[in-house]
Formats: structure tokens, sequence, C-alpha cells
């Protein structure tokens, strides 16, 4: 008898209910043979909450490092990095006996309005797949599970609790359930979490299509499904779908509803057995095998949130090479955002920092001279004259000007979703005001997601920070100096304004429904499609040097295409470049992206150093999902591989072709289309036969009739004088063929 079959057997049906709901706000219950096992948010930084009456609380929060939020890391574009992020996360968990770390969100970015998406990755599901494992297995390696989340298609927080995600199956699968699917396959994670919204109108946590026979029979997924804090609606439907740990429970109502739908006949106490022994199992395999407490070095991990934001910030303009900054040349800094900055979300992502560092203080240190005006304030959209015009003044002095910007901490969070995707007005008028006076105007950044930038061809350079977490002082001045040469390349597409987004017109239009009326036309899946002008496409970031892409070659196997090129830097400096391979399907009938992401590399090069990078390509990077079959399927026949620094800067291409799938001939029909039965040499016999050959022939041999046979069904040759028994004849000796 194993130990969890042991321990399931001496529980009363009290003990079996208790377990499948959670205590005390982060517990699982303690029964007997089983202590209790805690839980904490943690996506950025450990957020664990020192008393559980302050549950939603952030000031008693443990003191942990803030690394850099997941819409900045996205943007290193770096496994290894993610996986290292991963370790010092586990390490503070582990420390403060955190057994499951709440993270990391991988939902996709499908609007630039939803209030969460400074938690999440990037609108491209194999990206987020990629970071995503590494960043589990590098928590799970230091012995602490995560819980992946938020299962699944949450995209949007306004009425989170009850709207229904409506979305078709193809673009379900190939966007949304993607990332999920190469995690669970990939790195194993301990528990799943299930969000609160609903998919096609069942909620997400009664869902046994989503969590018993996608997570569990198709990917094969042996961990604990818990639910996000408040999710479950109906306890025992969700068991029954497959549900396994109610959090944060709702007290003894939890445990009575429970052994009450038992008694009644109303749930089966095997299902019950089911959803306690995979708590059993979580607990056993992630409890700590002492109570000691450990230390963990914060000054480490402090230092590897420096270099983490030093691989992710992105630069996204830098006319004239204004950037690095010259040391021998006068500074401003402008905003009141470098004195106070805004480095973390709001919500369950807020996390108590160990060591804050301010752009101002940190260059202030540097150069005790440097001047500073805040020339707004953060917390209001009113233009303050006063400061404005000082700042102004300033900046009229000034050979160079740091202007700090970015969205009020109001504007995005858990919970809400945002209203507009513009800086406040004050920012947005201070910035044109500062490059009317001086044309060396560099913009810094620091928002969690897409903005508008009406004032892009003023300013000379403008660096991406995102939310840079409490290393955010000293990380910016590392790019800003030169220090560090930027790498980062974005994960999202930028918009130059709101309504050129996909969702524009459907996104939170409805209470009660999220239509995805864009399917899979996502992010630059859209942009590239529509051929529609971007402020800065997804893949964009510059550097202090250049590099040079060659010798692009294609090996084909029989499962698989390895991919390999030379980057050379050919720039003074040294720096990274990020290589990224797009795939274009150009022989599928079937609605598709241009061109998807299936590979990418970052490589590390000296000036003049060239490095040869190999990426291959299985066969599932070829395949798109058919809902008719419920499987996903390659087609034969032409691709192209683009190898490119962004999305809209393809560098190398080359076309293959896939003979990887059995040429299977479809079964004929009175639909059937006569320009593909005459391709087939299967057909030329029981078309002879049927006495239709000379017919097709001679329609075939006038090129005017060309493009009418392309669209004309075999049961329209009875409007020819073809008898109907003879379109069956036909058919059926093809079929039998």
């Amino acid at each position: 008898m194993s130990k969890i079959t042991s321990i399931i057997s001496g529980l009363s049906l009290k003990e079996k209910a208790d377990l499948v709901s959670g205590k005390d706000f982060w517990f699982t219950a303690q029964v007997s043979g089983l202590d209790r096992m805690m839980v904490s948010d943690g996506p950025s930084g450990l957020r664990k909450q020192a008393d559980a009456s302050n549950a939603l609380g952030l000031n008693k929060s443990v003191v942990a490092v803030n690394f850099p939020s997941s819409s900045l890391t996205a943007a290193s574009f770096d496994r290894a990095l993610l996986q290292e992020l991963g370790r010092n996360l586990g390490q503070a968990a582990k420390a403060e006996r955190v057994r499951i770390l709440l993270g990391p969100g991988i939902n996709l970015k499908r609007s630039p309005l939803a209030g969460r998406n400074f938690e999440y990755f990037s609108e491209d599901p194999y990206l987020t797949g990629e970071l995503a494992s590494s960043y589990v297995q590098g928590v799970q390696e230091s012995g602490v599970g995560v819980s992946l989340k938020r299962f699944a298609a949450n995209n949007r927080e306004d009425q989170r609790f009850t709207a229904s995600s409506n979305i078709d199956q193809r673009s379900l699968h190939e966007l949304y359930l993607s990332a999920f699917e190469k995690a669970v396959k990939m790195a194993r994670p301990a528990t799943i979490m299930c969000s609160y919204n609903a998919i096609n109108g069942t909620l997400n946590s009664q869902n046994q299509r989503l969590l018993t026979q996608i997570l569990r029979e198709e990917w094969g997924f042996k961990g604990l499904v818990m639910s996000d804090w408040g999710a479950v609606s109906d306890h025992v439907a969700a068991l029954k779908a497959g549900l396994d740990l109610e959090m944060p429970g709702k007290g003894n109502e939890s445990t009575s509803e429970i052994i009450e739908a038992v008694n009644k006949g109303q749930l089966d106490e095997k299902v019950l057995e089911r959803a306690a022994s995979r708590v059993i199992q979580m607990v056993e395999k992630w409890q700590p095998e002492n109570k000691t407490v450990i230390s963990y070095d914060l000054e480490k991990q402090h230092r590897f949130a420096r270099q983490l934001v030093g691989e992710s910030i992105v630069l996204l303009k830098n006319e004239q090479q204004l950037l690095p900054l010259k040391s021998n040349q006068s500074l401003a800094v402008i905003g009141q955002l470098a004195e106070k900055p805004r480095y973390q979300g709001s919500g369950s992502a807020h996390v108590n920092a160990f060591n804050t560092t301010t752009p101002l203080k940190v260059v202030q240190d540097i150069l005790p001279k440097t001047a500073y005006q805040a020339g707004y304030q953060i917390d209001s959209d009113q233009i303050d004259q006063q400061a404005e015009q000082a700042a102004v003044d300033l900046a009229k002095q000034a050979d160079q000007v740091v202007v700090f910007s970015g969205f009020p901490s109001s504007y995005e969070s858990e919970g809400f979703d945002k209203k507009t995707i513009s800086l406040p007005d004050n920012q947005n008028h201070l910035i044109e005001r500062l490059a009317a006076v001086n044309k060396k105007i560099i913009v810094v950044l620091e928002n969690g997601s897409a903005l508008e930038m009406p004032w892009v061809g003023q300013v000379e350079a403008i660096v991406e920070t995102y939310l840079a977490g409490e290393a955010v002082g000293e990380a910016t001045w590392d790019i800003l100096f030169g220090r560090v040469n930027p790498s980062g390349k974005l994960a999202e597409s930028f918009p130059i304004k709101l309504a050129d987004n996909p969702t524009y017109l459907t996104f939170n239009a409805d209470r009660k429904n999220e239509n995805y009326h864009e399917g899979l036309f996502v992010g630059y899946r859209y942009y590239d499609k529509k051929k529609q002008e971007v402020l800065f496409p997804f893949g964009h970031g510059l550097s202090y040097t250049t590099f040079e892409y060659r010798k692009l070659e294609l090996l084909k196997s029989d499962h698989e295409v390895t991919v390999s090129f030379e980057i050379k830097n050919t720039g003074s400096v040294a720096g990274k470049e990020t290589a990224q391979i797009y795939l274009s399907n150009q022989t599928s009938e079937i609605e598709k992206p241009l061109k998807e992401l299936k590979g990418f590399a970052k490589v590390s090069l000296n000036p003049g150093q060239t490095k040869q990078v190999e990426i291959v390509l299985d066969k599932r990077s070829f395949s798109w999902y058919n809902p008719e079959t419920d499987k996903w399927q390659v087609d034969n026949g032409s691709y192209q591989i683009q190898l490119a620094a962004s999305s809209r800067d393809i560098r190398l291409t080359k076309n293959l072709l896939i003979d990887w799938s059995e040429n299977k001939v479809q079964a004929l029909s009175p639909d059937s289309y006569l320009s593909d039965i005459l391709k087939e040499q299967a057909f030329k016999a029981p078309l002879k036969e049927s006495g239709l050959d000379k017919l097709l022939e001679q329609l075939a041999g006038d090129e005017n009739n060309q493009a009418i046979l392309t669209n004309m069904p075999l049961r329209a040759l009875m409007m020819m004088g073809v008898s109907n028994h003879q379109i069956q004849q036909f058919i059926k000796l093809a079929n039998q063929s």
C-alpha cells in the first residue's frame, strides 16, 4: 500500500472534505498523518503574508527582493536568465517555508487594455511557453513547486469572476492553450491554477473538457489543479470536473457542503478521494523535510535583479546615437518618476521590496551636480504650469535631457482593466514642450504594457524599462551610461494608437461575454496580415552595436528541420543579439497568419566576432490545430523560414518542402471540386469508367474555364447534361479506388 493510499484509508469523510479546500487563506488542511502546507504569491518576488488576517494587505508581507515584472523579463528572450530567476524565487520561498509559489502567469496579451498585462510575458504563445518552462524549472529545482496560472483564456479583469471568453477551437488551442501545454510537458509544474472566467459559457473551475480531457488526458498532467482565489462557484461540480483544491476555502461551509453532497449521493466519494489524494501527493512531494528556517543572501539576489533588468531593457529609438550618454556633457533629469519610480505592479504581484534604488538618487550619487525638476505630479493628469515651466527652463540649459515618464499605479492593476493606453495629459504635454526647446531628449518609460507615444517623432531616444523591480535605479543608468549594452526585444507589439488593435471594437464591450472575434489574429499576427503600421513591432530592440546575419541553411530530417546561420558583431562594442525564426505556411488552405515565431536564440558577441547558431524546428512547429479532427495537422507542401531581428526586420529567407504526412486523398462527395479531382492521378480511371473523362478534359482544355473549374463542384455538372446517376457512379468508383 502506498503512503498516499494509507493516509486516505485512515481519513474520515470530514477529513477528506477538509483536504479539498484551503485553510487560513494560504494553507492546505492539516489532517491525520498529514501536516498543512503554505502557498504564496510570487511571480516577481515572494509576497508571503505574515498575518493571515491581512490577506489582501501589503505592509505585513515579508521583505523580499522585488524582481522585474514578466512584461520586462520576457524582453530578455533569455531562457537561462528566466531559469535563474526561478532559482532565486525558489530560494526565497524555501527560506520562508513556502512550498508552492503562485506563478508565473502566462496568459497572452490579447489587448493592451488588460489590467494585468504587466504580470504576463507576451502576445506570442511560443515565446511565453519557452520562458515559462525555464522559470518553472528554475523554481522547482530549488525544491519549491509552482502554480502555473491562470488556466485559461483569462485576458481581461473587468467582471473576471463571471465573464465568458468565447473563442473558436483553433484559436483556443493554437494561442491560449499552447503556452500552458508547452510548460506542462517541458517543466511539469506541481500545480495548475484555474482562472475565474468561463470559456464558451462554462466556468473554468467546472470545465471538465479543460481540466480533465485536455489537461490530464491529452497533455498528461500529473499534478494538482487548484482554483484562483474565489473562483469556485459550485464546489461539487468543480470536483467532478477535475478541480482538486478550492482556494482559499470558505471555512466550515466548504467542508459541510462536500459531506452533504456525498451523503445525498450527489458526489461519489471516489471522486472526493481522487482530489484528496492529489492534495496529499502535493504535500508529500513538496513539504520540507524539517522545520529549520534557512537564510539566503538578499544582497546577492538584488545584484541578480539588476543584471536581469539590464539584459531586458529595450532601446526603442536612438537617433544620432544619442545614447549612451556623454560624460563630458551636462545632464538634466526631469520627471517625478525619477524620484518616485513605478517599479512594480499592484495587487497580488506587489512585493515588500528589500532595497529599492531610485533613478534620481543613483544618478546624483554618480554625478552630484545633476539637475532635477519634477515637471509633473504622477498622481494627477493636470498640468502644473509652474512645475512644467521649471522643467522647460532646465532643459534649455542642458546638453542632454533624460525624462522619466509612465503610467501611474492607478492605471493598471489586478482587478480592473485600463480605459486608455495614453500617458496622462500632463506628461505628454511636458515631453512635447521639452522637445521644442532641446533636441537631445531621452524618454525613459516606466509602464506595465504598451502605450501610445504622440511625441515619438519629436524625441531622439526612447528606453522601455517596463516595471523594472527594486533595482530600477541602478539598472536604468547601467543602460543609459553604456555600462550595459541594451539587448532587450519587445515581447509585444506597440500600436500607434489604441484603435489600431484588433480587439478595439470588442474588448470589454459586453459585461457577460468577451468575444474573441479576431480569432488567430492577435498582436503581430494581426498587424502583419493587415499590413498595419505599428509604433514598434514585436521583437524590436536596438543595441549600441550592429549585427550582420549570414549563411542561412536548412537541414530537413524525418521529423524536424535544423536552421543554421551565422551572426557577426559588426560594431565596436560587445553586445547580444536575439535572432528570431519565423515560419510562413504557404501550403495549408486555411485562415493563417503571414508568419509565426517558432524559434529564437540570444547570442553574445565581441566586436568583430562571428558565431554559428543552430535552432531546431520540430514537427509541431509546422502544425495547425484542426478542430474537425481535434488533432494537430501537418500539411505537405511549401514553407518559408525567415531569419529576423524583429517581426518587421526579416534579414534572410529560405523555402523548403515538407513531405512528412501521408498523402491521403479525401473521400469524394457531390460537393468535391472539379479542379481538385483533376489533380489526382487516382481518379483518372474512375473518370474514364464513368464516362466523365471526356467532358472534363474538354472543359479543362479551354483556358477560359480554368478559373471557373476552381469554383465548380461535381454536382454542378448536372446543368451540363450529366445525370445524377453518372455522378454517383463516379463517386463510388473513385472512393473505392
